[in-house]
Protein backbone atom coordinates (compact mmCIF):
# COMPACT_ATOMS: atom_id res chain seq x y z
CA UNK A 1 0.00 0.00 0.00
CA UNK A 2 1.47 3.51 -0.59
CA UNK A 3 0.62 6.37 0.52
CA UNK A 4 -1.08 9.55 -1.84
CA UNK A 5 0.17 12.62 -1.29
CA UNK A 6 -1.20 15.57 -2.27
CA UNK A 7 1.13 18.04 -4.70
CA UNK A 8 0.53 21.01 -2.96
CA UNK A 9 2.17 18.59 0.33
CA UNK A 10 5.22 17.34 -1.94
CA UNK A 11 7.59 19.69 -1.21
CA UNK A 12 6.88 19.76 2.35
CA UNK A 13 7.48 15.45 2.64
CA UNK A 14 10.50 16.02 0.03
CA UNK A 15 12.30 17.96 2.43
CA UNK A 16 11.07 15.89 5.26
CA UNK A 17 12.63 13.12 3.29
CA UNK A 18 16.27 14.61 2.52
CA UNK A 19 16.56 15.64 6.75
CA UNK A 20 15.28 12.01 6.96
CA UNK A 21 17.66 10.69 4.60
CA UNK A 22 21.01 12.49 6.05
CA UNK A 23 20.29 11.82 9.68
CA UNK A 24 20.45 8.41 8.50
CA UNK A 25 23.55 9.09 6.46
CA UNK A 26 25.19 10.35 9.83
CA UNK A 27 24.42 6.88 11.30
CA UNK A 28 25.97 5.14 8.49
CA UNK A 29 29.36 6.97 8.64
CA UNK A 30 29.15 5.32 12.41
CA UNK A 31 28.80 1.82 10.94
CA UNK A 32 31.41 2.67 8.01
CA UNK A 33 34.28 3.75 10.57
CA UNK A 34 33.34 1.85 13.54
CA UNK A 35 32.59 -1.99 12.34
CA UNK A 36 35.62 -2.87 10.44
CA UNK A 37 37.74 -1.58 13.53
CA UNK A 38 35.22 -4.04 15.86
CA UNK A 39 34.30 -0.98 17.43
CA UNK A 40 30.17 -0.55 18.78
CA UNK A 41 28.35 1.22 16.65
CA UNK A 42 26.48 2.46 19.71
CA UNK A 43 28.60 3.68 22.48
CA UNK A 44 30.61 5.82 23.02
CA UNK A 45 28.79 9.01 21.60
CA UNK A 46 30.53 10.73 17.91
CA UNK A 47 34.22 11.69 18.78
CA UNK A 48 36.98 13.05 17.24
CA UNK A 49 39.66 10.52 16.74
CA UNK A 50 42.64 12.48 16.66
CA UNK A 51 42.07 14.78 20.14
CA UNK A 52 38.89 12.51 21.34
CA UNK A 53 36.82 15.25 22.30
CA UNK A 54 32.90 14.52 22.24
CA UNK A 55 31.26 16.47 19.28
CA UNK A 56 28.51 18.48 20.79
CA UNK A 57 25.11 18.19 18.70
CA UNK A 58 25.13 21.34 17.00
CA UNK A 59 28.62 20.61 15.71
CA UNK A 60 27.12 17.12 14.59
CA UNK A 61 24.65 18.69 12.41
CA UNK A 62 24.29 16.05 8.72
CA UNK A 63 25.75 18.06 6.01
CA UNK A 64 25.19 21.45 7.42
CA UNK A 65 27.85 20.98 10.28
CA UNK A 66 30.44 19.41 8.03
CA UNK A 67 30.51 22.39 5.62
CA UNK A 68 30.60 25.10 8.68
CA UNK A 69 33.14 23.56 10.46
CA UNK A 70 35.46 23.56 7.27
CA UNK A 71 35.28 19.63 7.50
CA UNK A 72 37.59 20.15 10.89
CA UNK A 73 37.33 19.11 14.09
CA UNK A 74 36.42 22.52 16.08
CA UNK A 75 39.19 21.50 18.75
CA UNK A 76 42.00 20.23 17.22
CA UNK A 77 41.52 21.21 14.21
CA UNK A 78 42.05 17.32 12.67
CA UNK A 79 40.94 17.63 9.30
CA UNK A 80 38.03 14.94 8.80
CA UNK A 81 37.76 12.79 5.92
CA UNK A 82 35.16 13.82 2.90
CA UNK A 83 33.90 10.67 2.92
CA UNK A 84 31.55 11.80 5.97
CA UNK A 85 30.47 14.35 3.64
CA UNK A 86 29.41 12.22 0.74
CA UNK A 87 27.95 9.92 2.77
CA UNK A 88 25.48 11.78 4.26
CA UNK A 89 24.37 13.94 0.83
CA UNK A 90 24.30 10.42 -0.95
CA UNK A 91 21.89 8.98 2.27
CA UNK A 92 19.61 11.78 1.09
CA UNK A 93 19.68 11.49 -2.30
CA UNK A 94 19.40 7.79 -2.68
CA UNK A 95 15.98 8.35 -0.01
CA UNK A 96 14.85 11.46 -2.02
CA UNK A 97 14.98 9.83 -5.30
CA UNK A 98 13.06 6.26 -4.04
CA UNK A 99 10.49 9.03 -2.63
CA UNK A 100 9.89 10.37 -5.84
CA UNK A 101 9.85 6.97 -7.74
CA UNK A 102 7.95 4.89 -5.81
CA UNK A 103 6.16 7.30 -2.89
CA UNK A 104 5.81 5.98 1.32
CA UNK A 105 5.03 2.30 1.17
CA UNK A 106 6.48 -0.81 1.94
CA UNK A 107 8.02 -1.53 -0.60
CA UNK A 108 10.00 1.96 -0.05
CA UNK A 109 11.12 0.83 3.37
CA UNK A 110 12.36 -2.18 2.36
CA UNK A 111 14.46 -1.01 -1.00
CA UNK A 112 15.78 1.52 1.04
CA UNK A 113 17.06 -0.62 3.50
CA UNK A 114 18.81 -2.56 0.76
CA UNK A 115 20.53 0.72 -0.64
CA UNK A 116 21.49 2.09 2.59
CA UNK A 117 23.38 -1.69 2.88
CA UNK A 118 25.04 -1.52 0.04
CA UNK A 119 25.61 2.09 0.48
CA UNK A 120 27.72 1.17 3.64
CA UNK A 121 29.06 -1.47 2.25
CA UNK A 122 30.42 0.06 -1.18
CA UNK A 123 32.47 2.41 1.25
CA UNK A 124 34.06 -0.04 3.79
CA UNK A 125 34.74 -1.83 0.21
CA UNK A 126 36.47 1.10 -1.26
CA UNK A 127 38.62 1.47 1.70
CA UNK A 128 39.76 -2.27 3.23
CA UNK A 129 38.88 -4.41 -0.31
CA UNK A 130 37.04 -6.61 1.76
CA UNK A 131 33.18 -6.15 4.07
CA UNK A 132 31.47 -8.05 7.24
CA UNK A 133 29.97 -10.99 6.23
CA UNK A 134 26.68 -10.08 8.43
CA UNK A 135 26.25 -6.79 6.57
CA UNK A 136 26.45 -9.37 3.47
CA UNK A 137 24.13 -11.30 4.67
CA UNK A 138 21.69 -8.28 5.35
CA UNK A 139 21.39 -7.60 1.65
CA UNK A 140 20.53 -11.07 0.58
CA UNK A 141 17.54 -10.61 3.65
CA UNK A 142 16.19 -7.55 2.17
CA UNK A 143 16.55 -8.36 -1.75
CA UNK A 144 15.10 -11.37 -1.09
CA UNK A 145 12.11 -9.62 0.90
CA UNK A 146 11.31 -7.57 -1.77
CA UNK A 147 7.65 -7.58 -1.96
CA UNK A 148 6.88 -6.97 -5.56
CA UNK A 149 8.31 -9.95 -7.13
CA UNK A 150 7.19 -13.68 -6.61
CA UNK A 151 9.71 -15.19 -3.94
CA UNK A 152 10.42 -18.15 -6.40
CA UNK A 153 11.48 -16.25 -9.20
CA UNK A 154 13.64 -13.79 -6.85
CA UNK A 155 15.17 -17.08 -6.19
CA UNK A 156 15.46 -18.50 -9.12
CA UNK A 157 17.17 -14.91 -10.83
CA UNK A 158 19.77 -14.81 -7.84
CA UNK A 159 20.78 -17.80 -8.12
CA UNK A 160 21.09 -17.63 -12.05
CA UNK A 161 23.04 -14.27 -11.06
CA UNK A 162 25.05 -15.86 -8.86
CA UNK A 163 25.78 -19.09 -10.70
CA UNK A 164 26.99 -17.19 -13.99
CA UNK A 165 29.52 -15.02 -12.17
CA UNK A 166 30.82 -17.89 -9.91
CA UNK A 167 31.70 -19.29 -13.37
CA UNK A 168 32.28 -15.77 -15.03
CA UNK A 169 35.09 -15.33 -11.98
CA UNK A 170 36.90 -18.95 -12.14
CA UNK A 171 37.37 -18.28 -16.01
CA UNK A 172 38.67 -14.75 -15.61
CA UNK A 173 40.87 -15.46 -12.46
CA UNK A 174 42.30 -18.49 -14.38
CA UNK A 175 42.90 -16.25 -16.96
CA UNK A 176 44.42 -13.44 -14.61
CA UNK A 177 46.47 -16.16 -12.57
CA UNK A 178 48.01 -18.67 -15.74
CA UNK A 179 47.97 -16.43 -18.61
CA UNK A 180 48.29 -12.82 -17.49
CA UNK A 181 50.49 -13.15 -15.08
CA UNK A 182 53.26 -15.08 -17.37
CA UNK A 183 53.00 -12.32 -20.25
CA UNK A 184 53.33 -9.45 -17.51
CA UNK A 185 56.22 -11.58 -15.87
CA UNK A 186 53.86 -10.43 -12.23
CA UNK A 187 54.20 -13.35 -9.67
CA UNK A 188 51.54 -11.24 -7.68
CA UNK A 189 48.90 -11.83 -10.25
CA UNK A 190 49.49 -15.61 -9.32
CA UNK A 191 46.95 -15.15 -6.30
CA UNK A 192 44.75 -12.66 -7.73
CA UNK A 193 40.80 -13.22 -8.44
CA UNK A 194 38.80 -11.63 -10.36
CA UNK A 195 36.23 -11.35 -7.99
CA UNK A 196 35.75 -10.70 -4.32
CA UNK A 197 33.48 -13.28 -2.56
CA UNK A 198 31.53 -10.36 -1.38
CA UNK A 199 30.63 -9.11 -4.59
CA UNK A 200 27.89 -12.33 -5.43
CA UNK A 201 25.68 -11.88 -2.71
CA UNK A 202 25.37 -8.14 -4.35
CA UNK A 203 24.96 -9.75 -7.65
CA UNK A 204 22.49 -12.51 -6.31
CA UNK A 205 20.46 -9.00 -4.58
CA UNK A 206 20.41 -7.70 -7.97
CA UNK A 207 19.48 -10.40 -9.61
CA UNK A 208 16.48 -10.85 -7.32
CA UNK A 209 15.15 -7.68 -7.39
CA UNK A 210 15.26 -6.55 -10.93
CA UNK A 211 15.09 -9.88 -12.80
CA UNK A 212 16.98 -11.39 -15.89
CA UNK A 213 17.08 -8.25 -18.34
CA UNK A 214 17.17 -5.45 -16.02
CA UNK A 215 19.72 -6.74 -13.57
CA UNK A 216 21.94 -7.69 -16.84
CA UNK A 217 21.91 -3.75 -17.65
CA UNK A 218 22.90 -2.98 -14.04
CA UNK A 219 25.70 -5.50 -14.15
CA UNK A 220 27.02 -3.88 -17.51
CA UNK A 221 26.57 0.13 -16.44
CA UNK A 222 28.63 -1.52 -13.20
CA UNK A 223 31.23 -2.81 -15.23
CA UNK A 224 30.95 0.16 -17.22
CA UNK A 225 31.70 2.55 -14.17
CA UNK A 226 34.36 0.19 -12.85
CA UNK A 227 36.69 0.57 -16.00
CA UNK A 228 37.88 3.99 -15.52
CA UNK A 229 39.39 3.14 -12.04
CA UNK A 230 40.80 0.00 -12.85
CA UNK A 231 42.63 1.64 -16.03
CA UNK A 232 43.39 4.46 -13.94
CA UNK A 233 45.20 2.09 -11.58
CA UNK A 234 46.98 -0.02 -13.74
CA UNK A 235 48.59 2.99 -15.96
CA UNK A 236 50.11 4.37 -12.31
CA UNK A 237 50.80 1.16 -11.49
CA UNK A 238 48.65 1.32 -8.08
CA UNK A 239 46.87 -1.18 -6.44
CA UNK A 240 46.02 -4.28 -8.67
CA UNK A 241 42.53 -4.67 -7.10
CA UNK A 242 39.44 -2.20 -7.65
CA UNK A 243 36.86 -2.78 -5.15
CA UNK A 244 33.78 -3.91 -7.64
CA UNK A 245 30.66 -3.48 -4.61
CA UNK A 246 30.62 0.49 -5.49
CA UNK A 247 30.29 0.07 -9.09
CA UNK A 248 27.66 -3.00 -8.80
CA UNK A 249 25.41 -0.48 -6.28
CA UNK A 250 25.58 2.33 -8.39
CA UNK A 251 24.77 -0.09 -11.49
CA UNK A 252 21.67 -1.41 -9.98
CA UNK A 253 20.77 1.91 -8.67
CA UNK A 254 20.64 3.81 -11.77
CA UNK A 255 18.69 0.78 -13.52
CA UNK A 256 16.17 0.68 -10.56
CA UNK A 257 15.71 4.20 -10.77
CA UNK A 258 15.50 5.01 -14.07
CA UNK A 259 14.64 0.99 -15.81
CA UNK A 260 17.37 1.90 -18.44
CA UNK A 261 16.43 -1.86 -19.73
CA UNK A 262 13.05 -0.79 -20.59
CA UNK A 263 14.21 1.72 -23.11
CA UNK A 264 16.63 -0.90 -24.91
CA UNK A 265 15.57 -4.01 -24.78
Amino acid sequence: MTIQIEREDLELYSIFVFIFGAIIGSFLNVVIYRVPKGESIVAPRSHCTNCQKTIIWYHNIPIISYILLGGKCKYCNEKYSINYFFVEVLSALIALSLFFKIGFSLEYFLILALFYTLLVLSFIDLKYKAVPDWILLLVLIFGFSYIYNDFLDSIKYGFIFAGAFVILDFIITFYIQNIKSKILKDETLKTQKALGEGDLPVIAAIGAVLGLSSGLIAIFLAALFAIIPSLYNNIKNNEKQTAFIPYLSLGFFIEYIFQISKVIL
